[in-house]
């Protein structure tokens, strides 16, 4: 293996188990924080929409959990990232390493505890009497990694730009408010009236939930939304680049 190669991947390894341990120190529920904050908000929303509003949705508990494991993973990375960089301040200015490494680190991190809680989304898939397909052998790895591509991207771009304007940190928790209710997570894609479905294509999110929902609920992948998640994965993440490097080289003077 190429020695920078084995480097990089060496570097990637140790922050991430840094990040995990730091994460979990004194933490006595450790796996259970994976799961809780989805499972908690899966409960609020059934009872306020099944229970109460009586949504006609079938299957609406596996429906909110398929939404919200992968939500929870893009909303963990890109509302940590304003103020990634700023937090590792002495790191960067002493130390001379790839900083894209740490942005990078963060995201892996948060995928895997995605990864961690899989398991339990599965269980529930069982439980409700629907079996695995074929399909999950080549769906599951493709929107991992086109997630992973496209949150990277929003993460490459808000941190970096948040050091030269620091009111984008209360920007972004606003931003992301406003996309979970622009994201079909806790409604379908069908309930949205025709002559506005064409919304969700400007938002790189929904073919995104929707193709985790739809393999994780009927074992399906459609090719339409996936080819749409992968431009807007590749072009946020080309763009992610673009202004990182574009500013990376004035980050010892903000920080």
């Amino acid at each position: 293996m190429n020695r920078a190669l084995q480097y990089r991947l060496d570097l990637l390894t140790v922050l991430t188990q840094k990040e995990l341990k730091v994460r979990y120190k004194s933490s006595f529920l450790g796996y259970i924080w994976s799961v809780a904050h989805p499972l908690a908000l899966t409960l609020v929303f059934f009872l306020a929409f099944k229970v109460i509003m009586r949504i006609q949705i079938e299957n609406f508990m596996l429906f909110l959990i398929a939404g919200l494991f992968p939500w929870q993973w893009f909303s963990n990375s890109v509302g940590m990232a304003p103020g990634i960089l700023l937090g590792n301040s002495s790191l960067i200015k002493k130390v001379s390493f790839p900083r894209h490494f740490i942005l990078l680190t963060m995201v892996v991190q948060d995928m895997l505890h995605y990864l961690f809680a899989v398991p339990v989304l599965v269980a529930v898939v069982l439980l409700y009497g629907i079996k695995p397909t074929v399909a999950w052998i080549y769906g599951f790895p493709v929107l991992l990694a086109l997630q992973f591509l496209l949150t990277y991207g929003v993460v490459l771009i808000i941190s970096s730009v948040n050091l030269f304007f620091r009111d984008l940190e209360r920007l972004t928790q606003i931003f992301l408010m406003l996309l979970f209710y622009a994201t079909p997570i806790f409604y379908s894609e069908s309930m949205i009236p025709e002559k506005y479905r064409y919304l969700l294509t400007l938002n790189p999110l929904s073919p995104l939930i929707v193709s985790w929902r739809n393999l994780y609920m009927s074992g399906t992948i459609d090719f339409g939304y996936l080819l749409e998640t992968f431009g807007w994965a590749l072009f946020i993440f080309l763009l992610g680049k673009l202004v990182f490097n574009k500013l990376s080289s004035k980050f010892a003077e903000v920080l």
